[in-house]
């Protein structure tokens, strides 16, 4: 008997690399989703195929970390991971058709390690709390696939809400709804997609995660949560440092101004985040950079980079009427600029898994 499953991509709207630091994030899902077609079997192997790929990849239920590379590691991650965990599933077949773009810093891997997971639970009879999928699908995106990621995507896609973003507290792993709804209320939320694209697990993302151990070491606390200056500290671990402890009062600051309604407030709080990624945690581009400030030049509240940086996506929160000045300013800036025509739409906060 095959089943179905599906899962959202996710925004940050604020929060960023908070989540290896036991810190807060503000993420939404997405409306686009990644779907997954599982058809159980006693065969000891899974066949693994995409629409995006003409490949059809063999995954043993044995694998192990180096066994599988590219995109279908993700899914042998995930398969190494339940039996890490203690859970046996049975092979098969199991298709996946994307909705979630590559590379963007929209989770698009989060979103098919929780789309197989759930499929292959299901196909299992097998059932596992929110919080400990996330640690599964995490587990195999760090270990399997080599990618040092916190757990704000998992947690984000598995807890999602329709016109709601979550509220993740990473230190004791709740997570709080928190509404939002900014096209109730005369303002959009738009994604623009930079079309630079990025790789989670490059050297630059580890980096910043050794920065904030090296700093949380330092002041000796188990995290930067903890922490609420870092006058102590010195040079690039100090700017890391001051980046997180700054952001997750941002973050606080945000859920704050929405209970209010108050978007004008999250929009500068936006600002004043992609300022602090751009100058004390160093993961925006240039590229980036130019379409933040133009976002808000042209009329945004307020415009932020989000993901783990290096490329990939701004979102700016604009009052209805500035949406079309808003659009063609980002798009003449790129154009002068000599950079790729981005991908500009207005997106909500979609539902989790399904």
């Amino acid at each position: 008997m095959s089943v179905r499953f599906s899962a959202p991509g996710r925004i940050n709207l604020i929060g960023e690399h908070t989540d290896y630091n036991a810190g807060f994030a503000l993420p939404i899902a997405l409306p686009g989703r990644t779907v997954v077609d599982y058809e159980p079997a006693d065969s000891g192997e899974l066949m693994v195929s995409t629409d995006r790929s003409s490949d059809v990849v063999r995954v043993g239920l044995d694998t192990s970390p180096g066994d599988v590379t590219g995109w279908a590691a993700y899914v042998a991650g995930v398969v190494w991971s339940l039996r890490e965990a203690g859970h046996v599933v049975p092979g098969g077949t199991l298709a996946i058709r994307g909705g979630v773009q590559i590379g963007s810093g929209l989770a698009s891997s989060a979103a098919l390690e929780c789309a197989v997971l759930d499929a292959l639970l299901s196909g299992a009879g097998l059932a596992v709390d929110r919080v400990e999928q996330a640690r599964i699908a995490q587990r195999a995106e760090n270990e399997y696939v080599g990618a040092p990621t916190g757990l704000l995507d998992q947690l984000a896609i598995l807890y999602a809400q329709p016109r709601s973003a979550q509220l993740i507290d990473f230190r004791d792993l709740t997570v709080t709804p928190v509404p939002f709804d900014p096209d109730a209320h005369g303002v959009q939320l738009l994604l623009i997609d930079s079309q630079a694209r990025h790789q989670h697990a490059g050297g630059e993302y580890a980096a910043r995660r050794a920065s904030c151990e090296r700093a949380a070491a330092a002041l000796g606390v188990p995290s930067l949560r903890e922490v609420s200056s870092v006058s102590a500290l010195s040079g690039e671990d100090q700017r890391r440092a001051r980046h997180i402890v700054t952001e997750n009062q941002r973050v606080l600051d945000t859920v704050e101004a929405l209970a209010a309604n108050d978007f004008g407030r999250v929009g500068a709080l936006f600002t004043e985040s992609h300022r602090s990624m751009r100058d004390d945690f160093e993961i925006t581009t240039p590229h980036l950079d130019l379409i933040a400030s133009t976002a808000v030049s042209a009329g945004a509240q307020g415009a932020r980079m989000t993901g783990g940086g290096f490329g990939g996506c701004v979102i700016a929160l604009v009052p209805a009427g500035s949406v079309d000045a808003v659009d063609a300013a980002v798009r003449e800036a790129m154009q002068a600029g000599g950079y790729p025509a981005p991908t500009i739409e207005p997106t909500v906060a979609g539902a989790g898994p399904a």
